[in-house]
């Protein structure tokens, strides 16, 4: 249990948030969630103690362990992975290091066997005979393979890190736990791992997450921090996001009567009850739903961008033709022998377990590399905009924001422009920014207003979530299921996947598989995992990358 007590942070003058009381109990998971800069890292950092809050405290119960997902990439590079996960219980770390260290001794005395003895005993109490091979379990579940477990970290790639990080917090299954982005370089089996494992946990969890699939699987609870204040509500990302956005119609509808508010309110809470009984989540969880006051609910302040792509012309029957595609990086084979053709209203993810497949495709299908072999051929009608997955060259220039988008903009118009940015929340004094120092976040948002201003038929989109926040992925989201247009893709959130793509490409080096289906029909379907199992088998395991 983690108690929060009038806690205060500000930053000079401005602040933070202040007044925040809450009590986070065992048995629920409670996801963090607010605009960027609205402080969600920061509230973590003040719980681990991290970071001194300007005022208040923070506690747990009596006897209670917190564990934190490190976000220090580099600290452990000298020791083992296998050790690295251990040390994440710190307390059965010092036991097992003073217990071996005695042991060691060349001069064994009574005293050291004394101590031998009490350290023991903790071990035994601490299950710690069985801590390596829990450790082990945790990280094949994170997708690490056993023969990697006696390496050090520094030998490992920063993907296999990130999990390695991930297993050291769930280790030892800590009384508290706080995750900041568990999921980023996640692929998609290892996220949906983590998904049940949390759903299942019996710990007090605080995670910040821009996933809202992860969100809505593993929260109980959601924490909005917003107006300077952190709010609790019963239920996850997904009610939170209906509820404020019905909040925030009613608020616009100033004719509506209360009474007929309330109970507009009322069978949304209703429905939205009924749908958590169908999931994952418990029973209780529902109740808590139920119990919600509704005059709790009240509309966000969040600006949500205003992403819009419109076709100039509508596409013709031929969109493209892949035939005996093949691409492969120093020899080592990515995806061979792939052929497809893209149907009209296509819309379709493109999924491997090594990524670098599908920002391959993308790169030859955008004529940026050649392929080792085969073709693509695109149809006459068709006109694309492509969204890459690294964009450092694009703004690798002391031009400001209006100059930058006025070299792809066939109206330079200040006016036009200026349009196009505000659409992407940039206003005012930040039209002049230099976009040399933009943030991953505002680089996105920038390549998005170029990408609207194509008027494209086909979007090319590898990874389109990386860097933006949940009102931007949110608003991204929202815009192409309802694009006229063509759409491939490559992403990492499941959401995203499941409600935009209607056809589901798999990228091995043994072949593909092409399947008209939803993304979740494709993962749980039997047939689908033979056939992937088959092309798996000779390929390279998923930890390697």
């Amino acid at each position: 249990m983690i108690t929060i007590s009038d806690l205060e942070i500000r930053f000079g003058k401005r602040i933070l948030f202040q007044d925040v009381n809450l009590k986070f109990v065992s048995g629920n998971c409670y996801g963090v969630i607010g605009a960027n800069g609205a402080g969600k890292s920061t509230f973590l950092r003040a719980i681990s103690g991290d970071l001194e809050p300007t005022r208040g405290r923070v506690s747990l119960a009596p006897g209670e362990r917190l564990s934190v997902l490190a976000q220090d990439h580099f600290a452990f590079d000298a020791c083992t992975v296998l050790d690295t996960v251990l040390m994440g219980h710190t307390t059965l770390w010092d036991v097992l290091t003073e217990k071996n260290a005695i042991y060691a001794k060349e001069d064994f005395s009574d005293a050291d066997g004394l101590r031998a003895s009490e350290l023991e005993e903790k071990f035994a109490e601490m299950e710690g005979w069985n801590a390596e091979s829990d450790a082990a379990a945790l990280l094949s579940g994170l997708g690490i393979r056993e023969a990697l477990h006696g390496n050090l970290m520094k030998d490992l790639s920063g993907k296999q890190k990130v999990r390695v990080l991930l297993a050291r917090a769930l280790f030892g299954k800590p009384d508290n736990l706080l995750l900041d982005e568990p999921t980023n370089d996640l692929d998609l089996e290892t996220v949906a791992w983590l998904e049940n494992y949390l759903a299942n946990c019996e710990q007090t969890v605080l995670v910040v997450s821009h996933d809202r699939h992860f969100l809505d699987s593993v929260c109980t609870h959601t924490v909005d921090i917003d107006f300077g204040k952190l709010k609790l509500f019963a239920g996850n990302y997904s009610f939170w996001y209906e509820s404020s956005q019905l909040a925030l119609r009613q608020q616009q509808q100033q004719n509506k009567k209360a009474e007929e508010k309330k109970k507009e309110l009322e069978e949304f809470i209703r429905r939205f009850s009924a749908n958590v009984a169908k999931s994952k989540q418990t029973t209780s969880r529902k109740k808590m739903i139920e119990k919600l006051n509704i005059e709790e609910i009240q509309p966000s302040s969040r600006r949500y961008p205003g992403i819009i792509f419109t076709p100039g012309r509508e596409p013709g029957n031929q969109i493209l033709e892949v035939s005996g595609l093949t691409a492969s990086i120093e020899g080592e084979v990515l995806f061979k022998d792939l052929n497809f053709n893209v149907e009209k209203d296509d819309k379709i993810v493109f999924i491997s377990r090594d990524p670098r497949a599908m920002t391959a495709l993308f790169r030859i299908i955008n004529g940026e590399v050649t392929p080792d072999s085969g073709t693509y051929r695109w149809g006459q009608t068709i006109t694309t905009a492509y969204l890459p997955l690294e964009n450092a060259n694009y703004f690798d220039s002391d031009c400001n924001l209006l100059e930058w988008l006025g070299q792809f903009a066939k109206d330079t118009n200040d006016v036009f422009l200026k349009g196009f940015l505000g659409r992407m929340l940039f206003s005012g004094e930040e039209l002049l920014k230099k976009v040399g120092v933009l943030s991953g976040g505002e680089k996105m948002r920038c390549m998005i207003s170029r990408m609207m201003l194509k008027d494209a038929n086909t979007l090319i989109l590898d990874t389109p979530t990386n860097h933006l926040d949940l009102e931007s992925i949110q608003a991204f989201n929202n815009t192409l299921c309802s694009y006229r247009g063509n759409v491939l893709f490559a992403s990492h959130d499941h959401e995203f996947i499941q409600t935009v793509a209607n056809r589901v490409i798999e990228l091995t080096p043994n072949g593909s598989i092409d399947r008209i289906m939803e993304y979740d029909d494709y993962i749980s379907s039997p047939l689908v995992a033979e056939l992937r199992e088959r092309l798996y088998t000779k390929s390279q395991s998923a930890s390697d990358f």
